[in-house]
């Protein structure tokens, strides 16, 4: 706990078997209450790997649902465990546990309600590996996002986020995507409420076991995201009221 909140990771996983222990071993377990690991019906080990480690909260799709179902899946389990602090970690070990003490302070100081752990701040991505041609659309969509939403935030594309409980309460989860587009949706809900988001300098790391989408999965989810920030764009000004945010306004 911090500050008498309690601290819980959430882990989406799919096909981790070979991250996982990597990811697990380095969250502080003097600091986080509860680990949950969601498994979206890998076709490798990830749950024996999971079960093997002692990870107390294990949740099995028997079908594979997609990646924005798996995340539902995970906060309401974390909901349902008393969670203050929600943090989201990819087990693909992309992202270092190490920053979860950071970002869990600047909620439980009530400083921020949402935390994000930028790849681009401190030019991580590049010296991590990100290739060329996704930094440059990273760079791209995070322009335009940040035109259409009103924001300067570095990147929307992260996959190491962390919440304050009133944060899940408020948007509306059910309502997005089960796919990957929707980690920008639930971002353009916070937004959306007015919500303050701070951004922590994230070191990443890409290697043959990091997951990753092909190119055309890529393309669309490119659409995808312009998509939703247009949708924001309009619906901030009463020009189309999706379920999206419904009861967000401030």
């Amino acid at each position: 706990m911090i500050n008498g909140k309690k601290v819980v990771v959430v882990l989406p996983a799919y096909n981790a078997e070979f991250t996982l222990e990597r990811t697990y071993r380095e969250i502080p377990g003097d600091l986080v209450d509860d680990v949950v690991l969601v498994d979206d019906a890998s076709h490798d080990q990830t749950i024996q790997r999971a079960s093997e480690l002692g990870i107390r909260h294990i949740i099995v799709h028997e079908q594979n649902k997609g990646y924005g179902a798996n995340q539902k899946t995970c906060y309401r389990k974390a909901m349902e465990l008393d969670a203050d602090i929600i943090i989201m970690l990819h087990p693909d070990y992309q992202y270092t546990p190490l920053l979860i003490p950071s970002m869990a302070h600047l909620i439980a100081s009530g400083l921020y309600l949402v935390v994000l752990g930028s790849r681009i701040l401190g030019n991580g991505a590049l010296k991590g590996g990100m290739p060329v041609y996704k930094y440059l659309a990273n760079r791209t969509l995070t322009l335009i996002q940040n035109l259409l939403t009103g924001q300067k935030l570095s990147e929307y594309h992260t996959g190491y986020r962390a919440f304050a409980r009133e944060v899940l309460e408020k948007i509306n989860l059910n309502d997005n995507s089960d796919d990957f587009i929707f980690d920008n949706q639930m971002l353009s809900q916070i937004i959306f409420a007015g919500f303050p988001i701070a951004e922590i300098t994230c070191p990443t790391k890409y290697f043959r076991e990091a997951s990753s989408i092909n190119l055309s999965r890529s393309v669309n989810y490119g659409l995808g995201v312009l998509g939703v920030s247009a949708i924001h764009f309009l619906a901030k000004r009463g020009i189309l009221k999706p379920a999206l945010y419904r009861g967000l306004d401030q």
